[in-house]
């Protein structure tokens, strides 16, 4: 004992396995001997240096020492190191505590010292938090087992247990049923750890169903964290209203809210945008005695900056320092994130100036809010200058700050910059990371520079940055789309080698973009390739691919694609049937398109709405109008949606079939049925009414765009503007002109020149040169066409002489050069 009473307590711990069986006799009667072994086993645990090995050591001595009044300490010790943060010594505290209380359970003299159901539900506590659900459970089956009893601390572990493991309506059971039968009540934790389970797995009505028994069973009583929980989970699932609800009848039962329900229900209520609801809360609570703290009024101000309400933000601001809450800076940045995402970079740099002068100094999230903001709209010289003032402020960028800056030039292609930065990174110690090669990888892709891409690829992984799969999948795309196939091909055998795996849609986004491109032939390298490497295509690639054949009008190749699909064993899908159809009718071939159609309903692919606009389309384009009015008819009569472009498809095909009249009916037909139609249905129709001589009616239709709730398209005008002037009404052509400065569309380089050639070939020339200085104003060039036809028309001597002064000066010259004055 004396040996143990000299020594230090981690010294006495240590060595007590080594004292003589009179020594433990007498260590175990002295109470002071346990505190030391106690003291020695906390101090190590507190200091991290306590490994698995010492653990068991110290603790079998504690078990020697122990006295019958010991197990209370022990549970302590236990709990203090299942909750301990791991260390270099020990990873796992909790499997440390479960073979500590194995030894608990063997190793201690049942007279002396014995687990208690404290012991087990510290366990269970511990196993729950470290996500191992199924060994709680099974501690309380060996707790039953024991005989110890149970209380409700155990219980609320076993319910704990069973909803980390998704098991909820067993834990409804066990809290309505089994608990009572064991003689334990359940109380407000208990049903608050099923309540949140529910709520947690988008179960809320389940929740409130649950809280309502609660309320009338009598055996406890919700408070305000069993409300708050279930409200909690309604607004997570966007129900409002029903939050809102129960907040009410939460007050009806006479339980106060408190601040932090208040702040949860405002917080919520401000994240769905719902500010008046929000602002009454916050009278609410002020009228019931609860004071708004700093994070209410700060979630209230977020969210009215969210919603560009500024002036109110800026009065909650007002109104929180009248109550003596000065905002942090947690507030400041808040309001000021909110004030960039809106394009209000000035208002936010008053704010953020008038942090200082509010006693709050800026933080590096504070000036991260404001550099991206500036990098977002392209204010470089604001950019740098705030960067500039960070560093004299003493704040050291990171990261984060400086990828801020280099994405602002790579992503207006400034990368003269941008490198410069990134050397200035190196400089200021920061080493470049995965998004700063990312960044500036991505913009020379952009850019078509892979040679520099490469070189920065090269340089990240000599720094040791293992690049990742964003970056990888960007060179890839771009050296495909440059044709270098065989660099990019090196690149995905690279990226597999390192464990990194391309998925289908990747190589479908590709194939599909060259497709799109017209380059089939390198879309199908690249398919070869896929199918190499042991990735399986699926439809959506088959179907690119296809629909790269059918744009270059390679049908008999589509259909071996075609074939390639189906021994893969991959059934088609309606898109497939489609691309196939309207490839079949872009080239003529319209009877092998309804052959195909036929095909796809006899195995029962139901066509959609594109599908039918494809054959309605082909059959009026090879001016078989009759079959193509049966397939409309078939197509209203099977139920399938009819859109406003099969409508559009149906009447542009009937104009070009000579049926106007039929044309006109339907169009009528559709306006009375109040049938959505868009500005394309106008111009079918404007165009038809001119070519039909029915030029009032055309101008009445354009009269009433607005009034149909439309807006005229440059197509709209230029349409209007030709036919008059054809037509000889050249003011009203003047009028429609003028109308397009006020409705906001500006007429470009096709109206225009087109204006111009109507107006030559109907011989007004003098109204001609008006047009012809519009171009020379809005930098447009003339047409080929154009200039053709000046030409022509000035090479006849009389023309020339009569209107050349008419034509603006370097057009005079132009008609001048193919005339011999």
């Amino acid at each position: 004992m004396s040996r143990l009473r000299s020594s230090t307590p981690a010294a006495a711990a240590a060595g007590s396995g080594r004292t003589s069986s009179s020594s433990s006799t007498s260590s175990r009667s002295s109470p002071c001997s346990f505190e030391a072994a106690l003291g020695a086993f906390k101090e190590r645990l507190s200091s991290g240096t306590l490994g698995p090995e010492d653990a068991r050591h110290l603790f079998d001595e504690l078990l020697r020492l122990a006295s019958p009044g010991s197990a209370r300490a022990l549970n302590g010790l236990l709990a203090m190191l299942a909750r301990a943060p791991p260390s270099s010594t020990y990873s796992d505290g909790p499997a440390l505590v479960v073979a500590l209380f194995n030894r608990m359970s063997r190793g201690a003299d049942p007279r002396v010292v014995l687990p208690t159901f404290h012991t087990y539900g510290i366990l269970m506590d511990c196993c729950c938090r470290t996500h191992r659900p199924n060994l709680a459970l099974a501690f309380f089956g060996r707790l039953l087992r024991s005989g110890l009893g149970v209380n409700a601390v155990t219980f609320n572990g076993l319910l704990q247990a069973l909803c980390n493991t998704k098991r909820t309506d067993e834990a409804v059971d066990v809290l309505l049923h089994r608990m009572t039968e064991l003689g334990c009540l359940p109380d407000v934790v208990s049903y608050s750890i099923v309540l949140k389970s529910f709520c947690d797995n988008r179960k809320s009505q389940r929740a409130l169903e649950l809280l309502r028994t609660m309320a009338e069973g009598g055996v406890c009583s919700p408070n305000v964290v069993a409300y708050s929980i279930v409200m909690d989970g309604f607004f997570k699932e966007g129900e409002v209203a029903k939050a809102c609800d129960l907040f009410h009848e939460m007050m009806q039962q006479g339980i106060s809210p408190d601040v932090v329900t208040y702040s949860s229900i405002i917080d919520a209520l401000c994240k769905a945008r719902a500010m008046d609801k929000a602002e009454i809360f916050l009278l609410q609570m002020v009228d019931q005695g609860v004071r708004p703290d700093i994070v209410i009024y700060t979630n209230v101000i977020h969210g009215y900056s969210t919603v560009g309400q500024w002036k109110e933000a800026a009065r909650v601001l007002k109104e929180m320092t009248s109550h003596g809450i000065l905002p942090n800076v947690v507030t400041w940045n808040s309001f000021m994130a909110s004030l960039c995402k809106h394009g209000k970079n000035k208002d936010a740099r008053d704010v953020f100036d008038s942090m200082a002068m509010k006693g709050q100094k800026p933080n590096i999230l504070s000036y991260s809010i404001m550099l991206h903001g500036y990098a977002t709209e392209g204010c470089f010289v604001d950019m740098i200058d705030l960067f500039n003032l960070m560093v004299g402020d003493g704040i050291v960028p990171d990261h984060h700050i400086f990828n801020i800056l280099i994405n602002a030039y790579a992503k207006r292609g400034m990368m003269d910059d941008a490198l410069l930065i990134l050397i200035k990174m190196r400089q200021q110690g920061v080493k470049p990371d995965v998004v700063t090669y990312s960044t500036v990888i991505a913009a020379f892709c952009r850019m078509g520079r892979l040679d520099d891409a490469i070189e920065k690829f090269d340089q990240m992984i000599d720094q040791g940055v293992p690049p990742n799969l964003a970056i990888y999948q960007c060179l890839i795309q771009s050296f495909c789309a440059l044709g270098a196939l065989v660099k990019a091909k090196e690149l995905v055998c690279e990226m597999m080698n390192k464990g990194m795996h391309p998925d289908i849609v990747f190589f479908s986004s590709i194939i599909n973009t060259l497709c799109k491109k017209g380059r089939v032939m390198d879309a199908q390298n690249i398919f070869k390739f896929i199918i190499r490497i042991g990735l399986r295509p699926d439809v959506i690639m088959f179907s690119s691919l296809m629909d790269g054949y059918c744009l270059v009008g390679k049908m008999e190749e589509a259909l071996r694609v075609f074939d390639a699909m189906l021994s893969a064993g991959i059934e088609p899908n309606v898109v497939v049937y489609g691309t196939l159809v309207n490839g079949y009718c872009k080239i003529g071939r319209i009877d092998d398109g309804l052959r195909l159609f036929r095909e796809m309903l006899c195995k029962e692919v139901k066509p959609t709405t594109i599908m039918y606009n494809i054959i309605l389309d082909g059959l009026f384009q090879a001016g078989r109008s009759v079959a193509a009015k049966e397939n409309f008819h078939k197509m209203i009569e099977s139920g399938i949606p009819v859109g406003t472009d099969t409508y559009n498809t149906v009447l542009c095909g009937l104009c070009k079939n000579n049926c106007s009249d039929e044309a006109f009916t339907l169009f009528k037909k559709l306006h009375a049925m109040n049938v959505k139609i868009d500005i394309i249905t106008l111009n079918i129709m404007i165009t038809e009414m001119f070519k039909t001589r029915r030029i009032e009616e055309a101008k009445d239709l354009f009269a009433s765009t607005s009034a149909n709730g439309l807006v005229p398209s440059v197509e709209t005008y230029h349409l209007m503007m030709t036919n008059l002037i054809k037509e000889g009404l050249l003011e009203e052509a003047d009028n429609i002109y003028l109308s397009t400065e006020n409705a906001g569309c500006d007429p470009n380089s096709q109206l225009l020149n087109h204006v111009v050639r109507t107006l030559l070939e109907t011989g007004e020339i003098v109204k001609a040169g008006t047009f012809l200085s519009k171009i020379d104003e809005k930098n447009f060039s003339l047409e080929a066409s154009t200039t053709e036809l000046l030409i022509t028309l000035f090479s006849r001597k009389r023309t020339c002489q009569k209107h050349i002064k008419f034509l603006p000066g370097k057009y005079q010259f132009l008609v001048g050069g193919s005339h011999s004055w």
